[in-house]
């Protein structure tokens, strides 16, 4: 598949069969966008194939490229927490990725490695891989986290600032979806008030749980 990077597409790379386990085997090894040069490894989705709830970020950070796990790091951290202090089971979630390679930039040769936001094309590039996985475990409820995953899954007009913790309902490929939105759990974190972030993130997945019953 030589030069498929070029057509920013993970298409050709998505089996047509097989659950989670043959697709997480499959995103190893995708080329359909130049991403994946840098990143030390894909980082797929993890989860229950029957999980109610899916949540969908942006893209793997630093510490999940490393462990090849999604939401690994601190904001992996704080996401549990809210969800645990809003009644949801975090082990009873799929969580995933709008982007399944980490993209990021180093300020000097050698220095850390600071996250740099995916582009609408390479967000596109990926989104094969998202359809898959939310065609395997159809979840009853999707928790958009951040603008990338809301722009993934209902076009570059969202803004999750105006949409926050409500329930929507939308047709995405072919099959009618109900969705919370709220911020990605890495913006509390960056906040000024963070307590303040950090109860309005809770408040939304309040939102998420009243919806799953």
């Amino acid at each position: 598949m030589a030069g498929t990077e070029d057509a920013y597409t993970a298409e050709p790379f998505v089996p047509k069969r097989g659950g989670l386990p043959a697709l997480r085997r499959a995103a190893a090894d995708c080329r359909g966008c130049p991403l994946h040069r840098d990143a030390t490894r894909t980082v797929f989705g993890a989860g229950r194939a029957t999980a109610r709830l899916m949540l969908v970020g942006e893209q793997p950070g630093d510490q999940e490229d490393r462990q090849g796990e999604p939401f690994v790091g601190p904001a992996g951290k704080l996401l549990d927490r809210a969800l645990a202090e809003a009644g949801i089971d975090p082990a009873d979630t799929y969580v995933t990725n709008a982007v399944k390679h980490f993209k990021f930039t180093r300020a000097e040769p050698g220095k850390r490695r600071i996250h740099k936001a995916p582009t609408l094309r390479e967000t596109t590039a990926c989104g094969p891989w998202l359809a898959a996985e939310l065609a395997r475990v159809r979840p009853e409820l999707i928790v958009l986290l951040g603008a990338t995953a809301g722009k993934a899954l209902l076009g570059s007009s969202f803004r999750v600032t105006q949409v926050r913790g409500t329930v929507l309902e939308e047709e995405i490929h072919g099959r009618p979806r109900r969705l919370v939105p709220t911020v990605h759990p890495s913006a509390v974190l960056r906040a000024e008030d963070r307590d303040g972030a950090y109860r309005g993130l809770l408040a939304d997945l309040d939102v998420a749980a009243r919806a799953l019953g």
